[in-house]
């Protein structure tokens, strides 16, 4: 387009140049001469405001030319106010956005299984990154602390004191301490060659080891019997007993000051064991390597209920109008939000980014956008300023005459 523009004000020369040569023998080339100097006037003339937009004509120092690599700070930061003052307002993009129907086109693209399978590979994703960016010395500790902190804050002897309440009215009590002396009595069975040999540890060596036999033997079947009639006896007078006991350990639990502090201390040796963070980060670990397991499996519980879940968030917002108008307004208000708060620092990111662009580079960039459009200007000009030049020399030889 440059090369067409020059073409122009070359032929406007040429053509000023024959038209003087014979204007002597021809005056009807007076008026082609008066076209040919105006458009050679016009041409000059845009051609320098077209070349002082980017450069210095000819390279002088002329004032107000070089315009845009002189002013390319001030053209950013009125570029950023620009945006800022009419695009990023609440009224340009509320309206732009009531009049899109976001919600019922989420809705229907969420609806589809495909991409509902995309959301729950996205969301497997992130879980994964999420999980596997924390660092597990300090989840361990955030789960220890969080444990001890609620544990500290809520008294134990109370609520252990319901728990016994409870267990003895379904006489759960009663049916752990028959399980647990049955166990004993197996154990005790089991453990029959080890008790004689300890006792023939303990015994003064004048025992005769026949005295010995029948005393174990005795022993050992008194033992044995006591606790099959205890565990199968509901009635028996040490299962009253132990009734007895269990409902005063309740009753103390809830209202001794004392039998409370003593809970109180046992809690707190529980809290200060070592195998408390033991298990604190055992519970960390299993959870951890169950998230990514589940995150990654296509197939897994969880990956299957996201999806499940998206299917049928998606349904419901593409079928129902009410919650297609509540979504819209909710996205209506956060973006709004968002643009209020935000467009400062969007203008200022306009401005900042045109400021670190190179002089002669940035415009290159810009003349190669309306270069082309600027050189139908020297075209124009070329073409105008020749028939404002022929009208005044037309007037002005009517006036002559």
């Amino acid at each position: 387009m440059k090369s067409v523009a020059l073409g122009l004000l070359l032929a406007a020369t040429v053509l000023f140049v024959v038209a003087r040569a014979f204007e002597s023998g021809h005056p009807w080339l007076g008026y082609v001469a008066a076209f040919a100097e105006a458009s050679m006037v016009g041409a000059l003339a845009d051609w320098f405001a077209v070349t002082a937009l980017f450069k210095r004509p000819l390279g002088l120092p002329i004032p107000h030319t070089a315009i845009i690599p002189n002013r390319k700070d001030d053209i950013g930061r009125g570029l950023g106010t620009f945006v800022e003052t009419n695009f990023l307002t609440a009224e340009v993009v509320g309206e732009k956005l009531r009049a899109t129907p976001i919600s019922a086109r989420l809705g229907s693209w969420l609806a589809q299984p495909a991409n509902a399978a995309k959301v729950g590979e996205q969301a497997g994703t992130v879980v994964a990154s999420v999980v596997g960016a924390l660092r597990d010395e300090e989840i361990q500790d955030a789960i220890e602390q969080s444990i001890s902190s609620r544990l500290r804050a809520t008294p134990v002897g109370p609520p252990l004191g319901r728990v016994l309440d409870i267990a003895v009215a379904d006489d759960r009590h009663q049916q752990l301490l028959s399980v647990v002396l049955h166990r004993v009595a197996e154990v005790l069975h089991d453990s029959r060659d080890a008790l004689r040999a300890r006792l023939d540890q303990e015994s003064p060596w004048w025992v005769p080891q026949p005295l010995d036999d029948r005393i174990f033997a005795k022993l050992f079947e008194v033992m044995q019997r006591l606790l099959h009639e205890v565990a199968d006896n509901p009635a028996h007078e040490l299962r009253v007993s132990f009734d007895d006991r269990v409902n005063e350990l309740a009753d103390a639990l809830k209202r001794s000051p004392d039998m409370q502090r003593r809970a109180e201390d046992l809690k707190e040796e529980v809290l200060a064991h070592p195998a408390l963070r033991q298990w604190s980060g055992g519970v960390w670990q299993d959870l951890k390597a169950s998230l990514l397991e589940l995150s990654a499996d296509p197939e897994s519980e969880l990956r299957q209920r996201i999806e499940s879940a998206v299917l049928s968030f998606g349904s419901q917002l593409r079928d129902d109008p009410a919650l297609q108008a509540k979504v819209d307004d909710w996205l209506v208000s956060f973006a709004v939000t968002v643009v209020e708060q935000s467009r400062g620092e969007i203008g200022d990111l306009i401005a900042t980014t045109v400021e670190r662009w190179d002089p002669a580079e940035s415009t290159r960039r810009i003349e190669l956008q309306v270069g082309r459009d600027l050189q139908f200007i020297r075209i124009n000009g070329t073409v105008v300023g020749g028939l404002a030049g022929l009208v005044i020399y037309s007037v002005g030889q009517l006036l002559a005459h």
